[in-house]
């Protein structure tokens, strides 16, 4: 039920912190003001061999999703993502529970544009919304 009161926030730039747990996921997925009812811990994709396979995998993947990236492969990474799941949800979060820790709220294509004029640095998890929120999210434009 936290992720309603989160959403709240978020979509009233209301700011919102979570205390750190065993793994950095958690903390970023109550962050990010996506659905955390149901979800699907990827950590990182295969590099090469099953990364295609993969992605195409959870095209169709209802649940919101949560990813690792290594700031030397997140640009290559979120167009794939891209490419694979059209233009989603998509909360990057940065260097949990340091000095330097962000929550960004956007699009891939607008994590994309971003990260094409800024250097990522640090370590990322990425938290994308499952293809129904998408859904969801198309038909209410349509309204």
């Amino acid at each position: 039920p936290g992720f309603l009161l989160v959403r709240e926030c978020v979509r009233n730039g209301i700011e919102v912190q979570c205390l750190p747990g065993a793994t950095a996921f958690v903390p970023a997925l109550v962050s990010s003001g996506l659905p955390n009812d149901k979800f699907c811990f990827e950590g990182f994709l295969p590099q090469k061999k099953g990364r295609q396979t993969r992605l195409l995998a959870l095209q169709t993947e209802c649940r919101t999703m949560i990813f690792y990236e290594a700031p030397h492969k997140l640009k290559a990474t979120l167009k794939d993502m891209y490419s694979y799941f059209g233009d989603r949800e998509i909360a990057i979060v940065k260097e949990l529970t340091k000095i330097h820790e962000t929550v960004m709220r956007t699009s891939l294509k607008g994590a994309i544009d971003y990260f094409e004029i800024e250097n990522p640095r640090g370590e990322y998890v990425l938290i994308i919304a499952g293809a129904e929120k998408q859904k969801e999210k198309q038909i209410s434009e349509k309204m």
